[in-house]
């Protein structure tokens, strides 16, 4: 099954992880100042390295001795960070040399079980990797001497992690169930939903927005059909996450994007459409996951024509890019619309997961490109040779031709659409990649 690694970057406060996570991601994701105590939160970031991908977090510095109310809050996330990553990248400073903190630290992460990478930090060549002796005392066998500010020794450390990540699997030969995702922002009834599709309180419902912290699986069939159900903790605004575990339950859901087939984003029809929901939709359409959009607490807002007119036009306007995505009104306590939701995720799936003959494809390509040809650019045309589809799930077409710079991205959605019209793929995201053809000499 699909699963992406996650990795820790934990340490004292001010030994670098923060300039090591930004230097890493190749981003400002993470703020970074001389001062120790600044990364108070957990941050993360999608990267790949190699052929690998992998989620990074941050998070603050550790420090056992101080009693600091904030201090312990930070301590605590910083915990549930070990528990939760698959590996762990511990930070100390060369600099400062080997503090009670550090072996704190490392006794700690020994007796969690998980692979740990000792960086110790702030070596800036190989006339300085004598500081890192000391740090073999912590009983930590891959140590490595790192300059997280100027990238000495980072890609001898990452090219070790990544080297541990197992490759990716994308066939599902032994698993024929759909996964479905249920996503969306907190208190939109998500869990609500799951009960009333398996006919049983399977998950905890409150009123309470983020009851559910971590991704729950449940395996059921429907109709002879084989569903396992994700649900999620509601995603929010960064900016309006407060609790520290709250944060990693992002991470949870992001996760869950990439073991499912199918995302169900859930809107409150109540409440219109937010900014959040456009970002969740946008995290499963960047995954190339089927979306469905859940319109849940239909009932409340069924006989208001008025209101029911603006949540169209907020659906049009802040999810154009994924008009694609099928829309099913529902409620979640009454059940109105329920049983539809497992019929339309059948639907999908079978587009989803559609495959083309190679000369039905090609007849497709070749009569949108000779009726509507891309235009020319400086006196040059773009020709299609032939066509081939290399993936499914999203179904993923690569189009050869003589200049595929030529093609302009409003030419390329267009071959999408149309694409999507001739083969009966309307209602799931595809994917157009053009390549040159490579002459054999």
């Amino acid at each position: 099954m699909k699963a992406t690694a996650v990795i820790a970057i934990v340490g004292r406060p001010n030994v670098g992880k923060s300039t090591l996570f930004n230097r890493i991601t190749r981003s400002r994701y993470a703020l970074v100042d001389d001062q120790p105590g600044v990364t108070r939160d957990r941050l993360h970031a999608s990267v790949s390295w190699g052929d690998k991908a992998f989620i990074m977090i941050d998070t603050g510095g550790f420090d056992e001795a101080d009693e600091e109310q904030l201090l312990k809050q930070v301590r605590a996330q910083v915990f549930k960070a070990v528990d939760e990553a698959d590996r762990i990248v511990f930070v100390v400073s060369g600099r400062d040399g080997l503090l009670p903190g550090d072996e704190e630290l490392a006794d700690y992460l020994r007796r969690s079980g998980k692979t740990v990478f000792l960086a110790v930090n702030k070596i800036d060549g190989p006339e300085h990797e004598n500081l890192a002796t000391d740090f073999y005392r912590l009983g930590l066998e891959k140590v490595h001497a790192v300059s997280a500010a100027h990238g000495y020794g980072l890609r001898a450390l990452m090219d070790e992690i990544v080297a541990t990540i197992p490759p990716i699997e994308t066939a599902d030969q032994k698993d024929d169930s759909i996964r479905v995702a249920i996503l969306g922002r907190p208190n939109v009834g998500k869990s609500s939903l799951i009960n009333k599709i398996l006919g049983f309180e399977r998950m905890v419902v409150s009123d309470l927005p983020g009851t559910t912290r971590d991704a729950i699986d449940t395996l059921c069939i429907l109709n002879d059909q084989s569903f396992l159900f994700i649900d999620t903790a509601g995603l929010r605004r960064k900016a309006r996450v407060k609790e520290k575990i709250e944060k990693f339950s992002m991470i949870k859901a992001l996760k869950s994007l990439d073991r499912c087939h199918i995302a169900v984003v859930t809107l409150d029809a109540t409440a219109g459409v937010a900014e959040q929901d456009a970002r969740i939709c946008g995290y499963a359409f960047e995954r190339g996951k089927g979306i469905i959009l859940a319109l849940n607490k239909w009932d409340l807002v069924k006989k208001d024509a008025q209101k029911i007119k603006h949540l169209e036009e907020e659906i049009d306007r802040q999810l154009h890019f994924v008009s694609f995505a099928p829309k099913l009104r529902l409620s979640a306590i009454t059940g109105a619309g329920v049983p539809k939701l497992p019929l339309i995720i059948v639907d999908l799936y079978k587009q989803f997961s559609f495959r083309v003959a190679t000369g039905s494809l090609n007849k497709a390509v070749r009569d949108i490109v000779e009726s509507h040809p891309p235009p020319r650019v400086k006196n040059s045309s773009f020709k299609v040779f032939y066509a081939t589809q290399a993936e499914t799930k999203p179904p993923t077409f690569v189009v050869f031709a003589n200049r595929p710079d030529l093609v302009h991205f409003s030419y390329q959605r267009f071959l999408i659409n149309r694409l999507k019209e001739n083969l009966g793929l309307q209602k799931t995201p595809i994917r157009v990649v053009f390549k040159k053809r490579q002459r054999l000499d």
